[in-house]
């Protein structure tokens, strides 16, 4: 009996200093933007594509469409697509009636030590150089993401304001079937929790962490860490390259309404193999990390409610309060997805599920089945 009471007291401190004293990373307020530049610099856009022939017209289209005072430039690299993406990318800047700023290269076959993406990226980031040698920033972003008109402009200025080396977003991600609905709230969620906003954006704190949809580099930051070398094996590659550039100069990350994610998780079987993807990859592929990973969502996320419904006395009360607060610390992203807000004590439940697809990343990684993005498999073994 005293072990489930201390297991109470556990689970309460653990909430408690998550809520107060983890960063807030529970916010979800959007600080406001610093007064415009004097200048707004030219701006290329680098869009790795592999058979995104869904989204690429709407991301090429919203990027040459942007209400920006500066020059934009698109660089999409098609990565051995099958589906016609180059050609829709096309269409798009037609209608745009702004054929001249977009550029299509083929990729070539990635090479030992790169992952897919990053050999892509690597590629136009190369043609980037011939189009545009001069302007300040590259924007990476996916070839799933529309960006609001006025969103360049958003990033530019804080970057300019703060003299930022990495401005980068966390896209509003779709949130309409019901498995996205019951997931993707909680998937921003433990990613606030893993890298906590006001951390990322405190120089004099290590903490390192972007969104890969939306990233607007300094060029010359990006020079100084080697250029995109200095990743070229990464598979969580956005928080690897925030990690690169904070050694060097301040970075920048928040949740936005300006731009959306446009690729659908129609079930739970898609958000799952998205989670299952690159959890072991978090983990450094360490069977002890695992364990120490299982061990902790069970403690700070299963044990609250089990203590409150099958204990008895304080050891109850304890897990009724951890489980509240945990909940209140779930309202604000509920609130900022629309969901409705009594969801929040069903976070366990949640929880629960990216701890099974958790585990389902580790076995994969197993198999040689790890890092499973359209076809190629690119985790390390």
């Amino acid at each position: 009996m005293n072990v489930i009471w201390l297991l109470g007291v556990l689970t309460f401190i653990i909430w408690l200093v998550l809520w107060l004293r983890h960063g807030g990373f529970w916010h979800t307020t959007i600080a406001p933007l610093p007064d415009p530049p004097r200048d707004w610099p030219g701006i290329i856009a680098v869009i790795p594509a592999r058979n995104e022939a869904e989204g690429i017209g709407r991301t090429v289209g919203s990027l040459l469409a942007q209400d920006y005072k500066g020059r934009i430039n698109v660089v999409v690299v098609d990565d051995e697509s099958t589906d016609g993406t180059a050609d829709v990318a096309r269409h798009a800047a037609e209608s745009t009636h702004a054929s001249d700023r977009l550029h299509i290269i083929g990729g070539t076959p990635t090479p030992p030590g790169w992952t897919g993406k990053m050999w892509a990226v690597s590629q136009g980031l190369a043609k980037a150089g011939q189009v545009d040698s001069s302007a300040r920033y590259v924007l990476l972003t996916d070839g799933d993401i529309s960006h609001g008109n006025r969103n360049v402009t958003h990033l530019v200025a804080r970057a300019e304001g703060s003299a930022l080396d990495l401005n980068s977003l966390m896209v509003r991600l779709r949130c309409e079937s019901l498995a996205e609905q019951i997931l993707i709230p909680a998937f921003v969620f433990f990613f606030q929790m893993l890298y906590p906003f006001s951390r990322v954006n405190d120089p004099a704190n290590k903490t390192a962490g972007a969104a890969g949809g939306c990233m607007l580099v300094r060029r010359s930051a990006l020079d100084r860490i080697g250029g995109i070398a200095a990743i070229k094996g990464a598979l969580i590659d956005d928080c690897a390259l925030a990690a690169a550039l904070k050694r060097n100069g301040p970075i920048w990350l928040s949740l936005t309404n300006d731009a959306e994610s446009l690729r659908i998780y129609g079930d739970l079987g898609e958000v799952w193999r998205m989670v299952s993807r690159s959890a072991y990859t978090q983990l450094n592929y360490s069977p002890l990390l695992l364990l120490g990973t299982v061990l902790g969502l069970c403690v700070t996320f299963l044990a609250p409610p089990l203590l409150f419904l099958f204990a008895h006395g304080w050891a109850s009360a304890f897990g009724l309060l951890a489980w509240a607060i945990m909940a209140g610390c779930y309202v604000p992203i509920l609130r900022f997805y629309g969901r409705p807000l009594w969801w929040a004590p069903l976070l366990p439940v949640v929880a629960f599920v990216y701890l099974g697809a958790t585990l389902d990343s580790a076995l994969r990684h197993m198999q040689g089945k790890g890092g499973a993005w359209k076809g190629r498999f690119q985790a390390a073994r």
